[in-house]
């Protein structure tokens, strides 16, 4: 099989009509995710292929290795091919029409990568961690709070594939606000790397505004006046979450440092001004992650130390009522030895008089330590 009939097969864009048919499916549900969860509705991991011409959409004809080449041919314009956790036989044909690098197209069908930038040639690859809020009545010890996926971005002069894993983080939204700026998207392909970079980042922030309301209802928990009997399980599960959060977040600095400051032959220079903007807002979500981390500590700690002050005071209640049973305790004791000469034994008042002895030891002791702050 030739390699353009290879590429109809993996992509299912043979002919005019089914790249048109991709077409009519984003005009007619433009903010539905083709790709959940399993497969596409177009019968493989395609979600789209649109060509683009000084950022307007241009009507393709022919599969996508036509396309391709009339892309080139023409030096105007590049391609966006739009995937969705494909497989290493989908993603052959499709790493050999765009000369992909072997170790880039492993890492991105196999995914569980960290976010980095890679130059091979003049092919750029991106890797970003997307990150959603998993919504909860209440936050509990096993309750899931961030979940993570990825978006894989391969850039080159004429053509941009992105490659998604995960659930969320649908690109179609995106795709049509970057449409609905001619100008910007006119700038190339680098236009839609920094949108897909500012889109993720903007979801750090989201995401980050979503983790503080948990951890303001864990803190004011923790700090009401049954605090001490709040559940620890909370706050560990709320640092597991953050931890998760942060390894997202945290590796793309370097990335983006890269694509704002270094001169890169697939980035346009304008764009990156824009860049710059990102690590800007990449940066603020870096600081709310770290004062959450130190948040969460001081939780914790002011937490363990409730609990250690409930447990003193217990043990002061405890000491002091033992100290007040001590004394009819050792009374008793005393005259329980049954010795036949023993002060006050057959005295007609005797009793009472211990009775009323021990009562008034009793209540002098309680009301000591009441004054005390023990009782």
């Amino acid at each position: 099989m030739s390699m353009a009939g290879n590429l109809r097969k993996v992509t299912g864009l043979g002919g005019v009509g089914g790249l048109r048919r991709v077409a009519r499916l984003a005009r007619r549900r433009p903010r539905v995710d083709l790709s959940h969860p399993a497969r596409s509705p177009l019968g493989s991991s395609v979600v789209n292929c649109v060509m683009y011409r000084d950022g307007v959409r241009t009507p393709v004809r022919g599969d996508l290795v036509e396309v391709v080449e009339q892309v080139r041919k023409s030096r105007e314009g590049f391609v966006w091919l739009g995937l969705h956790e494909p497989t290493d036989r989908e993603f052959a044909g499709i790493a050999e029409l765009f000369d992909l690098h072997p170790l880039a197209v492993e890492d991105a069908v196999e995914a569980h990568q960290r976010p980095k930038l890679e130059r091979y040639g003049e092919t750029l690859f991106a890797v970003f961690k997307t990150v959603c809020y998993v919504e909860h009545e209440e936050l509990t010890a096993t309750s899931e709070v961030v979940n993570t996926g990825e978006i894989m971005v391969f850039v080159g002069h004429d053509f941009v594939i992105t490659v998604r894993h995960g659930r969320h983080g649908s690109l179609g939204p995106l795709r049509e606000e970057l449409e609905s700026d001619p100008h910007q998207l006119a700038k190339g392909p680098s236009a839609v790397l920094h949108a897909i970079a500012d889109h993720v980042v903007d979801d750090y922030l989201t995401v980050t505004d979503s983790v503080q309301m948990d951890i303001d209802q864990v803190e004011t928990d923790v700090f009401a006046e049954t605090g001490a009997r709040a559940d620890p399980g909370r706050i560990y599960q709320l640092k597991r979450e953050l931890l998760e959060l942060k390894r997202a977040v945290v590796p793309l600095s370097r990335p983006l440092e890269d694509l704002a400051t270094r001169p890169i032959r697939a980035v346009d220079p304008e764009i990156q001004a824009y860049f710059r903007d990102v690590s800007d807002h990449l940066l603020r979500a870096k600081e709310q992650i770290a004062a959450f981390d130190e948040l969460l500590n001081s939780i914790l700690q002011a937490h363990l130390a409730q609990v250690t002050v409930a447990q003193n005071e217990d043990m002061r209640k405890i000491t002091a009522w033992a100290a007040i049973i001590a004394v009819p305790t050792m009374v008793c004791g005393v005259y329980g030895m049954n010795f036949d000469h023993m002060p006050e034994l057959h005295w007609r008042y005797g009793y009472g008089m211990v009775i009323g002895v021990i009562s008034v030891a009793c209540v002098t002791l309680y009301r000591a330590f009441r004054r005390g702050g023990w009782l």
